[in-house]
Order: C-alpha cells, then structure tokens, then sequence
C-alpha cells in the first residue's frame, strides 16, 4: 500500500485532529456536573467556553504565519497544548473548589485548551486543500465534518465515563485518548512533494487591511452570525431538550440519544454544504441556503410554541429537534464552506493566514453567543421563544449581508 497519498497524508491526520478537539461542543454534556463538583453556578462557568472558543479563534488568527511555515510543529503544539488543558481541568475539578477551581479551568480548559483547539482546527486545512486541489470543498469538508462528528461520538462515551468513573476521571481518560490520536496526526501529516511555501519577505499580508476590503468584511460578519446564533442555541440544547420533554415518558431516551442526531447533522452539515459548493459556480449560494433554512425553521418554531400551553406537546418536541437538527447543519456547513469561498476570493498562496484571520470572528461569537442566550433567558424568566426571535433577525441580517456585500465572484 502507498504510503504518501491524500488519505494518509491529509485526511485521516486531520480526522484524528479534528475528531479530538471537536469535543469541545460536548460541553453542555458536563457543564452542570461540573458546577455542582466545584460548587458553582453554570453560568460562572460558562465562561470557561466562551473562553475556549474565543482562545480558538484568536490563536488560530495570529498563528497562520506559523502553521504556513511548518505545520509539524503547529500540530505538535496543538497536540500539546489541548492534552494540558484536558488533564488540567481534571486536576483542578477533583482537587479544587469555588473559585480557584473557577480559575484554573478558565486557564486550563478556556486558555491553554483554546490554544490547542485553535492551531489544530487550522493546520490541516491547506494541506488537505493542496492534496484535494479540485475538490477543495470536499477536502475541508471531511476534515471539519470531524470536528462535528466528535459530538457524536463523544457524548455518550463521556456520560458513560461519569456514572462510572466520575468527571474528573473522564478528563483525565479522554486526555490521554486524544493525545495519543493527535500525536499520530501529527506524525502523519505532510503537504504534496514538490511544495514548497514561498517567503512572503516583503511581509506584504496586512492583517487590518483586510477589514477595508469589502468582500472579506462581508465574510467574516456572516461567518460571525452564523457561529454567534448556532452557539446560542447549541450550548443550550441540553437545557431546552430538558423543558421540552419533561413531560413525556421517552424523557430518559430522548435526551441522551438526541445530542447525537443533532451532532451528526453539524457533521452532515460540514461533509454535505462544503461537497455541494464543489458543484456550484457559485460557493457563496451555499450560505444563502444555510441562512434561509435558519430563518425559516426559527420562525416555524415559534408557532407550536405560542400556541403550546404545555411543554408535553409532540408536536413541540418533534419541531424543537428539527429546529436543533438545521441550525446544526447550517452551522457546520459554514464553517467547511469557508475555506474553499475564500480559496475562489482571495487565492490559495495566503489562504492559512487569511483562514486564520477570518476565524477571529469565531473567537468573539464564542463571548457572545451563549452570553446571549444567558442574558436573554435572565431577562424573560427562561423564556427560550425569545432566543428564537432573536436569532431569526440575525439569521436575516446575515443573509443581507450574504447577498449585498460577499455577493458573487
């Protein structure tokens, strides 16, 4: 069998990668557990994800210079950095409490964990594009459908875990899973022979300039709304899973087994938008469907729930998972799309920097996107109705923006 080919080389390092710090998105599977350990509130806590994700996007925004320059070394910080921040924030989970536990996890699994989380999202991606080079949407598309996927597959494993072992136990046995798969991705990882990255001696990429072009502003605005309504509603899906089927019988199965289905639409989302967008003329027309759908599912949403006076309803259960499952496939589908609209906008020889800087709109939605949900759920006495109405008129911005200033190449 021949070693040096795409699967080898690219794709299965950057499922081993991505498969791994896409757990990220299991968060709402422990976050109560871990309040209740460490004796504080969930939404103190919560602040560990933002964290995580806003320390994601943020490394991933300054770290594209590295990751073009060798992404040996940006896997193997990656591998490192994210194993630290799983075995850290079990440490400070079992030994800890109140707020110096609150502390070492924002450092543990928000900073340190996020930096992991960051440099390995990025430094498959060219890679896997150059291997791919006429199926680009394909390529980022099975190396994102990975981080969705890791939902999936994780969520039950870690449930698992706890009633068995505990949560500080689960951190400790899945950082070590993780860094035995990140650490063979890294091994396996290499770019095309015969490339080779140009010195940009000129330093000629202008990070700040790149908001003055109006195509890239539009991008990465649409890409923020996208990650910041999907957050809103993905960090709380447990809880609204909760108030939905705290009537009905099937409440025990429901809750465990539908976390799962809608973590397979985010990575149907990544594999599906990304391959359909190798079909089009136009790859920017897979976020005007992403956008529409979310409109549309939001808005049919808050039909049932206006007119359901109890939360036993079918009917509000079956549009509640439908609703999870579309947001879920758009937001997935957003991210694998992006590489490849910005590959067809702006080229292929800066792409890891430009990637990079774009997912700095990722880095402020996870502030904002949960915070949202949190805040608005304050104010109306949980009232999830209005999470819906207000995610519906950004989807809506969104798709303004979409056509207006992104527009087609």
């Amino acid at each position: 069998m021949k070693l040096n080919n795409k699967w080898i080389r690219a794709a299965i390092p950057a499922l081993l990668i991505h498969c791994s710090i896409g757990t990220v998105y299991c968060w709402s599977t422990f976050k109560e557990a871990i309040a209740t350990k460490i004796g504080m509130s969930t939404f103190a806590l919560g602040w560990a994800f933002s964290l995580a994700i806003f320390f994601l996007g943020m490394s991933a925004a300054f770290a594209g210079r590295m990751v073009e320059k060798d992404i040996h070394k940006s896997s193997l910080i990656a591998c490192i950095c994210f194993t630290i921040g799983m075995l850290g924030t079990g440490l400070f989970i079992q030994y800890t409490t109140g707020v110096v536990a609150l502390l070492g996890i924002y450092l543990c699994y928000g900073c340190i964990m996020g930096i992991g989380l960051g440099i390995g999202y990025l430094t498959p991606v060219k890679t896997l594009m150059l291997w791919f080079k006429d199926q680009k949407g394909l390529a980022t598309g099975i190396s994102i459908m990975g981080f969705g996927l890791a939902k999936a597959i994780a969520t039950p494993i870690m449930e698992a875990i706890q009633k068995s072992s505990g949560i500080s136990s689960m951190f400790y046995i899945l950082g070590i899973v993780y860094f035995v798969m990140m650490f063979i991705g890294h091994l396996l990882l290499k770019k095309p022979d015969g490339w080779v990255e140009k010195e940009d001696k000129k330093n000629k990429f202008k990070a700040l300039s790149m908001f003055k072009d109006k195509t890239f502003l539009g991008i990465w605005l649409m890409f923020f709304i996208n990650i910041h309504c999907g957050l809103a509603l993905i960090t709380y899906e447990k809880q609204i899973l909760n108030v939905t089927f705290r009537n009905l019988a099937i409440l025990a199965t429901m809750i465990s087994v539908i976390p799962s289905v809608t973590a397979a639409f985010n990575a149907l989302g990544r594999i599906g938008y990304s391959s359909i967008s190798d079909k089009m003329k136009e790859r920017n027309t897979v976020y005007k469907i992403i956008f529409i759908s979310c409109i549309v599912i939001t808005l049919i949403s808050l039909f049932p729930m206006a007119i359901t006076n109890s939360s036993n309803s079918l009917l509000l259960g079956i549009v509640v998972i439908v609703l999870l499952s579309i947001v879920n496939l758009g937001y997935g589908g957003g991210f694998s799309t992006l590489p490849a609209l910005l590959s067809e906008r702006f080229g292929m020889e800066k792409i890891s920097k430009i990637h990079g800087l774009t997912l700095s709109a990722w880095a402020v939605a996870g502030l904002t996107g949960n915070n949202m949900s949190e805040l608005i759920l304050n104010l109306t006495n949980h009232t999830y109705e209005y999470i819906l109405i207000a995610t519906a008129i950004l989807y809506m911005i969104a798709l303004v923006i979409c056509a207006k200033l992104v527009g087609n190449k």
